[in-house]
């Protein structure tokens, strides 16, 4: 057990034949590529851009953090100073020489580390590879922008699809939404874990193979309409030959049979993309891999089958200082045998279930030009120090040549069910969507012979043959929308004083049943989807939590208390309850494990004092004059006890606001510290898990509470 595994040895021989046959690499650079594909990738990460407290992370990150680690040595390599990425916007993305293994092992670097960990959890930070973040830069998003990522798991470029679509702070509810699928029921999860730590009210993860992702119905004007994504994220599965410098299996793994037996399921999905995506509308085809059987022979095979509707932006201005290689026009196949292909006419006939037509370079030169492939944009390791990476932009400029006969030919089997009056008063969409559901009811092996039969019509574009929707994973609880004359909704209307246009409709719980333990609260548009399309899919996660029940709370006079996740969403609408504290409030109440009312500033415990005891929000104002303290508001949830009051937030957001403050946090690792800490705990007034935080409150040093069990809280609290 001692020995540990083998190292892998970092050499493909048919990888290199493979590549240097197909010469993705510029002549006399060769050496330099392999040689970065065998060094660890470093370590990058990115701050969560659209979060007012951005420029105070960023702060601490260069003021604090980067200096502490620039002079260090580590197993004889010297640490340099982190640079920002010279393509990303805003200086929001870093990346260092450091390599994940590095970073996590080092005792030099655990504080750092620590850090990095912390602001994960809480958001504030994304430790994502540098070429991840190409995609969504690359799509323009905006606030009104329906996006949908297909296949979005682990879910590093959702959250950056996220951070985009609430670039404006002041707008609770953007009028876009983002509904990310992925077809493993378990990495769903994944998915769910990372679009939560950023409290948005706009995501939906929803769980569906993408070649075949169900086609979504909304209510517009009263009027049953398909919705068509303004913005698709189409980031395929691929053989990830690009990822060798932190996958290392692949180099025991690689082979061109991989490439091979993806592409069909990668031109499967692109297809299904464009098919869903808006006229004018954009979709970003990525990969990482380096393969031209995986990137341009999946757009070329896509622009010829469009037949002009979609074509390649050319998006070199919009990433300036991003290194890129134009994509080839000429490429070859190899098995892994090492046999070689130009083009189909040389494939034999024991091949043709392997190897595809549309694998190999269009042979029409005049129509290899007009695609324009050299937009198409390969990132190389070894010319920024990143991954392999491959990405192409598609713009919509018609609808797909196999849907412009929508509706005449689909609609000529369903005469029989639809009457001649009520076709009148009704839209297409609308008449055939209760014709299906007439004949379903009625006929439906009827019905299921004439769609085969129409699909088999040579020359006739019918509607494909329906597939049942295949339930499988974990059963989800309901979504339920509350209605506005809810029970539940006076004592939180009057208890908060909520405002008179706060969106009652947009309020879910998760039960048809019994008491409302939480509330939750999803975007206009959300709910418009959720509604209309129940059956259609399988969502396995929505809504950002704003209230929580508290029974306690019901004597006071609402039994819901706020819950931190969605404070910044229901916080305009809310207009009482309200305590206003300054920096060293903060302190006192994030480093204290219940402190008296007279612990606070004056101004802030007179405030408290003429509040009842429940649920409160402390919110505190950035002052333009004092430049050390945070230059952005704070909006915390609370509870005024009888005496005392708490801070309700969860461990890794109180070291974040703590370190925002100017206040050290780091936990000790070591055995002797950690024995040390929980004698001091018993004797009283210890730090949780070994958790030092260097700052002085009143006077005195101070430490972060453990987070107190609810019977505890309870007596305190009364």
């Amino acid at each position: 057990w001692g020995a540990g595994y083998a190292d892998i040895i970092k050499e493909n021989k048919l990888f290199e034949q493979y590549y240097q046959e197909l010469k993705i690499v510029p002549e006399g650079e060769w050496e330099q590529f392999m040689e970065a594909m065998r060094e660890p990738l470093p370590a990058t990460i990115r701050i969560t851009g659209y979060k007012s407290h951005a420029k105070e992370i960023l702060h601490c990150l260069k003021e604090k953090y980067f200096k502490e680690i620039q002079d260090l040595e580590v197993d004889g390599q010297k640490i340099e100073a982190p640079q920002p990425l010279s393509w990303y916007p805003d200086e929001l993305a870093w990346h260092t020489n450091m390599s994940r293994k590095i970073l996590r092992k080092s005792p030099l670097l655990e504080k750092f580390h620590q850090f990095l960990v912390s602001e994960t959890e809480s958001g504030n930070i994304s430790r994502q590879e540098a070429v991840s973040m190409i995609p969504p830069l690359l799509l323009k998003i905006e606030p009104h922008h329906k996006i949908l990522d297909m296949c979005a798991a682990p879910g590093s470029k959702t959250a950056q699809l996220i951070e985009m679509l609430h670039s404006d702070m002041d707008i609770p509810f953007p009028e876009g939404l983002v509904i990310a699928n992925d077809v493993d029921n378990k990495r769903c999860y994944l998915l769910v874990h990372q679009a939560k730590r950023l409290n948005s009210p706009c995501i939906m993860v929803v769980n569906h193979d993408a070649s075949n992702i169900p086609r979504l119905q909304i209510d517009c004007d009263g009027k049953k309409d398909i919705l068509f994504y303004d913005r698709i994220l189409c980031d395929v599965p691929c053989s990830g030959d690009g990822t060798m410098r932190k996958n290392i299996d692949v180099w025991k793994k690689w082979t061109t049979s991989n490439s091979l037996h993806l592409h069909g399921l990668q031109m499967r999905i692109a297809v299904r993309g464009v098919e869903q995506l808006a006229v004018g509308g954009r979709m970003v085809y990525s990969t990482c891999s380096l393969n031209p059987i995986e990137d341009e022979a999946v757009i070329a095979s896509l622009l010829e089958k469009s037949e002009g509707a979609l074509e390649l932006a050319d998006v070199a201005s919009e990433v300036s200082g991003l290194k890129w290689m134009p994509g080839v026009t000429s490429w070859k196949l190899m098995t892994k045998t090492g046999e070689w292909y130009t083009n189909w006419s040389e494939v034999p006939q024991n091949r043709h279930t392997q190897i595809r037509p549309t694998m190999f370079p269009p042979t029409d030169p005049e129509k290899l030009k007009e695609m324009k492939l050299e937009r198409c944009m390969r990132i190389l390791p070894h010319h920024q120090n990143t991954g392999g990476f491959f990405v192409a932009v598609l713009v919509k400029k018609a609808p797909m040549p196999w849907n412009r006969c929508h509706p005449k030919v689909q609609y000529e089997w369903l005469n029989k069910t639809c009457k001649p009056a009520a076709e009148a008063e009704k839209t297409p969409a609308e008449t055939a969507d209760e014709a299906v559901e007439a004949a379903m009811k009625d006929k439906p092996k009827d019905l299921e012979a004439s769609r085969e039969s129409t699909v088999k019509q040579d020359g006739v574009c019918g509607p494909p043959p329906s597939k049942k929707m295949k339930l499988f994973g974990f059963k989800e609880d309901p979504f339920v929308f509350l209605s506005e004359d809810d029970p539940v909704f006076p004592p939180i209307q009057k208890f908060y004083n909520l405002a008179p246009n706060f969106p009652k409709l947009n309020v879910l719980t998760r039960t048809h049943e019994g008491k409302k333990r939480n509330l939750y609260m999803v975007s206009k548009e959300l709910r418009n989807v959720l509604l209309n399309n129940s059956e259609r899919m399988k969502v396995i996660n929505t809504g950002v939590k704003v209230w929580s029940r508290n029974n306690d709370g019901e004597q006071f006079g609402c039994a819901f208390r706020l819950a931190q996740e969605g404070i910044y969403t229901l916080y305009p609408y809310i207009n009482a309850r309200i305590i206003t504290v300054s920096v060293e409030d903060i302190k006192v109440l994030l480093t204290q494990e219940n402190p008296f009312l007279s612990k606070l500033e004056a101004q802030s415990h007179a405030q408290a004092k003429q509040l009842g005891m429940g649920s409160i929000v402390l919110r505190y104002e950035p002052d333009p004059k004092n430049q050390d303290a945070p230059q952005c508001p704070i909006e915390l949830c609370g509870w005024r006890g009888k005496t005392s009051i708490r801070a309700f937030v969860p461990k890794n957001e109180r070291f974040h606001y703590l370190r925002m403050l100017g206040v050290e946090v780091f936990r000790e690792k070591r055995q002797d510290d950690r024995s040390k800490a929980k004698a001091e705990g018993e004797e009283g007034g210890g730090a949780p898990d070994s958790m030092t935080m260097e700052t002085e409150v009143d006077g005195e040093q101070s430490v972060a509470p453990p987070k107190a069990d609810t019977e505890k809280l309870k007596q305190q609290s009364s």
